[in-house]
Parts: structure tokens; C-alpha cells; sequence
């Protein structure tokens, strides 16, 4: 039996960008969202205190977006519980730093 080939979207992850409109990470806080996708690099800022960027996508009100921060916090849960994507979340913002909730 010959074995199927695979998609090139089924293996390249890291070069297909994402797909949405762009929305600002303060205009999602406190709003449900179900994250989909998500990209971490180098920030091209090179911030010490924010030496990554997360370019995260999701859907909101059945529409896709993306976003872009800086936020440390932000980048280590989505790292630590990549494995659970999709999943709904809220984004707040505590104090000066903003989480998945």
C-alpha cells in the first residue's frame, strides 16, 4: 500500500503566516477569545525586560484576528499549554502585566 503524501501546511508551521486582521491587545482584554495559533520570536525591539514577541491568532465574534505583544507572561503560558490549543481564554490585565485567565 503507497502511503499518502503530506501537505506542506500539515509540517511547515513556523513559515506560514498567520491569517487576520490585526487588533490591539488592549482592545481584546476582558473579552473571550478561543486562541488558534501562535508564533514566538525574537522582538525585534530588543527590550531586556521583553526579549520576545508573541504574534498570537484567534477568533473573536466567529472572525479571525491577530495580535502582537511583548508581554513575558503572555509568552510562557502560551509556550507551557501550546498543546491545548484551541482553547477559550480571557485575557486580563493585572496590575502592569497582562495573563490568560
Amino acid at each position: 500500500m503507497e502511503k499518502q503524501p503530506k501537505r506542506f501546511s500539515e509540517f511547515a508551521r513556523e513559515n506560514m503566516p498567520l491569517e487576520g486582521s490585526k487588533l490591539k491587545l488592549d482592545e481584546v482584554v476582558n473579552r473571550e477569545i478561543t486562541v488558534t495559533d501562535y508564533r514566538i520570536k525574537d522582538s525585534r525591539y530588543k527590550k531586556d525586560s521583553a526579549p520576545r514577541c508573541l504574534t498570537l491568532q484567534f477568533s473573536l465574534d466567529s472572525k479571525k484576528y491577530i495580535l502582537f505583544t511583548g508581554s513575558n507572561v503572555l509568552v510562557d503560558q502560551i509556550d507551557k499549554y501550546k498543546a491545548e490549543i484551541p482553547f477559550i481564554t480571557t485575557i486580563k490585565k493585572i496590575d502592569k502585566y497582562y495573563t490568560f485567565t
